[in-house]
């Protein structure tokens, strides 16, 4: 594999800060997730017991969680990684 696009020259290894701030990132949208369920179960199950609260927020976001991951990782390199993405070097290749 080579170290860097052949296109653009993106290089492909991020620096070990990238990967705390997605960490942080797909904890905002779990948050997000909680406090969205928790509002739903609220107002369309009519205040359930906790134990529906707990069971459905861990069902939903541990059912996510590779969603959140990648997301969180797309989320990093789009608005901290400097990453644009430019149609016209698609299928392009300098080799």
């Amino acid at each position: 594999m080579y170290e860097d696009c052949v296109a653009c020259g993106q290089y492909y290894e991020p620096e070990v800060g990238f990967y705390w701030g997605a960490m942080y990132i797909s904890y905002g949208f779990s948050t997000g997730i909680v406090f969205l369920t928790g509002v739903m179960l609220y107002y369309l199950a009519n205040d359930p017991p906790v134990w529906v609260y707990v069971t459905a927020v861990a069902t939903i976001v541990v059912a996510l969680t590779p969603l959140l991951f990648r997301y969180a990782r797309v989320v990093m390199l789009y608005f901290f990684g400097g990453i644009r993405y430019d149609p016209t070097l698609v299928g392009k290749s300098p080799l």
